[in-house]
């Protein structure tokens, strides 16, 4: 059993409060478990980074969500100081942070996906570039940060100051039907999980603040459906490389199951669904976070 673990959490992301929140249950949980427990709310100062992790701790729980702690950036930075740590590395979390580049792995796995198309912002800006309605996407940002669903009629200008997510806009078709998640640990698909919610879609606020989604649990599918969508989601899991815990995030039309995105680094929160779906398959907080610890690893 390792000893010492080092919890890396806030960061400076579009999720650093999420971060904050997971990291905080995390600590938590581990310590009621027994590990010696370091929080760290990691800054943009790599060299205070560095003196806070020496001497080096048994391992490194990862909390850290969106840009620069989910997108291989500090996974680096541990495999090169032999670290072992939470979550999957620094291949499969640069793949999946990018979504142009996952949803090409999983359509070349099998998995069906909506389509898209990359524009700029100034194509965006001056013409109508896909029929409505469609949803808008950072290309690399995670908790649905800057994800928006323009219907006929809408107004959306990326090249507005509120739009700081890059050159570069992601339009996907929209899906419309039932919002489901599967969360993978190890290489067992735990559960599927319907989110209803009053936002019209899983956005930000559906995800973190209290009464802004319904969940349940497991979702209320044909034996079939509910089968593919756990294997679409291991199979997604393990084309992108990923270890430890992802979450699968999907959109069912009632004949097909489209593969969103994967998450490498998903929610620790109270209202989060990993969690949720293993309580549901008997496996507490505690020994959730302590099996993520016990699997924790370094690429190569």
């Amino acid at each position: 059993m390792s000893s010492h673990v080092v919890v890396l959490m806030g960061g400076w992301s579009a999720e650093r409060e999420v971060s904050l929140v997971s990291g905080a249950a995390v600590a938590n949980a581990l310590s009621n478990a027994g590990y010696t427990v370091t929080s760290i709310d990691v800054q943009r100062d790599m060299s205070s980074l560095l003196s806070r992790l020496y001497p080096k701790p048994d391992v490194v729980f990862n909390a850290l969500h969106g840009r620069y702690g989910e997108d291989g950036c500090v996974q680096g930075l541990l495999n090169i100081l032999n670290i072992p740590y939470t979550h999957s590395g620094v291949l499969a979390s640069a793949l999946a942070m990018d979504k142009p580049m996952a949803k090409r792995l999983m359509k070349d796995a099998g998995i069906t996906v909506a389509d898209h198309q990359i524009v700029t912002r100034e194509e965006m800006t001056n013409s109508g570039v896909m029929d409505a309605p469609f949803v808008i996407k950072p290309l690399n940002e995670g908790s649905s940060v800057g994800v928006s669903i323009i219907h006929e009629n809408d107004h959306f200008d990326p090249g507005a100051a509120e739009w700081s997510y890059g050159e570069q806009v992601m339009l996907e078709e929209y899906i419309a039907g039932r919002e489901l998640t599967v969360a993978v640990m190890g290489d067992r698909a735990l559960d599927v999980t319907e989110i209803d919610t009053q936002h019209g879609f899983y956005d930000y606020n559906a995800k973190y603040a209290r009464g802004g989604s319904r969940h349940q649990v497991p979702a209320d599918l044909s034996a079939n459906v509910y089968e593919e969508a756990r294997r679409i989601s291991l199979l997604a899991h393990e084309t992108m490389g990923c270890r430890g815990v992802s979450r699968s995030d999907m959109r069912y039309d009632g004949t097909n199951l489209y593969m969103l995105e994967v998450n490498t680094q998903p929610g620790m929160t109270p209202t989060s669904l990993v969690p949720e779906q293993a309580a549901h398959a008997n496996i507490s907080f505690e020994d959730l976070v302590s099996w993520m610890v016990e699997h924790a690893a370094c690429d190569g």
